[in-house]
């Protein structure tokens, strides 16, 4: 990838990365204050959707890298509920919890449940189905769903799909023949010009397979959403931000609320970072993204706890 590419395609902490749809393609780029000053517009509009994405909280976990994941969430919610505008739904991308146990997903119910928002979602991540193959996180945050927790839902235009490729790990992540199917009939209908969000905790796209940071049969849901105009793709489990485009595909991985993990490949294991003191606020955060349909951007904002 060549600087230029680079640029285009990344996107980090205190930055605006805009999603500009024309003649059918879907660019990211590194926002610029004129970019800034059309998204805040675009959010202004009482019309818009404004949703946020939240991610990778990890509730129970203990280690030098966090020692109050659970203070670190709750300050994150605390942002949510200060931004300034009531989001249409809260989107949580996986590893609420980080064994698993009833315990953990009750104090995450209940802290979600603080949120100020019309609705909250959430899909798995490999942490909610220790031991289980996600039979509790089901249980907690499952009602509703299809199949081992996938679905979909409408709002403002926009049609969301939400998958589950976490249950079936050998390396990568896996979604599966029946949840492929799903897709597959769940998008029939739909106009090619009606914009696709998915969601997921594993990235759909090969970020870095050597950690298990791709989903092994992604391709198949990816070739069922080729036709369609506008398709974004937004995950967790990196614990950082990274975007990139291909096609009519744009991928956004989302950072954390709990601990940092190293940069691809800059590391022996994805295992969690201590920081130097005073510093991991900063690699910790939450995402907003506004839509509207009376403008061509997607605005996806990327915002620090610090």
């Amino acid at each position: 990838m060549s600087r230029r590419q680079l640029l285009r395609h990344a996107g980090w902490f205190g930055s605006a990365v805009v999603l500009t749809v024309a003649g059918g393609e879907v660019v990211s780029h590194i926002a610029h204050d004129k970019d800034s000053a059309a998204a805040a517009a675009t959010a202004a509009d009482a019309n818009a959707l404004r949703f946020v994405q939240v991610s990778d909280s990890h509730i129970g976990f203990t280690g030098p890298a966090n020692t109050d994941v659970t203070a670190s969430f709750s300050e994150a919610i605390e942002q949510v509920n200060t931004l300034g505008f009531r989001p249409d739904f809260v989107m949580h991308t996986g590893d609420l919890t980080h064994l698993s146990t009833a315990a953990q997903f009750d104090q995450v119910r209940q802290m979600l449940s603080e949120v100020r928002t019309g609705r909250v979602f959430t899909v798995p991540g490999e942490h909610d189905s220790v031991g289980d193959s996600g039979r509790a996180y089901r249980q907690a945050f499952g009602a509703g769903t299809t199949g081992d927790g996938w679905y979909s839902f409408d709002t403002h235009g926009v049609h969301f799909i939400a998958l589950v490729n976490t249950l079936s790990l050998e390396k990568l992540g896996h979604l599966g023949t029946d949840q492929i199917d799903f897709v597959r009939k769940d998008v029939a209908g739909l106009s090619s010009d009606t914009p696709i969000v998915v969601f997921s905790h594993i990235p759909l796209f090969a970020m870095y397979p050597a950690w298990g940071w791709s989903t092994d049969d992604a391709l198949q849901v990816l070739a069922l959403l080729r036709r369609f105009a506008s398709v974004t793709c937004l995950n967790g489990h990196v614990h950082q931000l990274f975007s990139k485009t291909e096609g009519n595909v744009t991928f956004h991985s989302a950072t954390t609320t709990a601990y940092p993990l190293p940069a691809p490949g800059k590391a022996p294991a994805p295992t969690p970072q201590v920081l130097p003191a005073g510093q991991l606020k900063g690699a910790l955060g939450i995402r907003s993204v506004t839509y509207t349909s009376a403008a061509t951007p997607l605005a996806i904002t990327d915002t620090r706890l610090a």
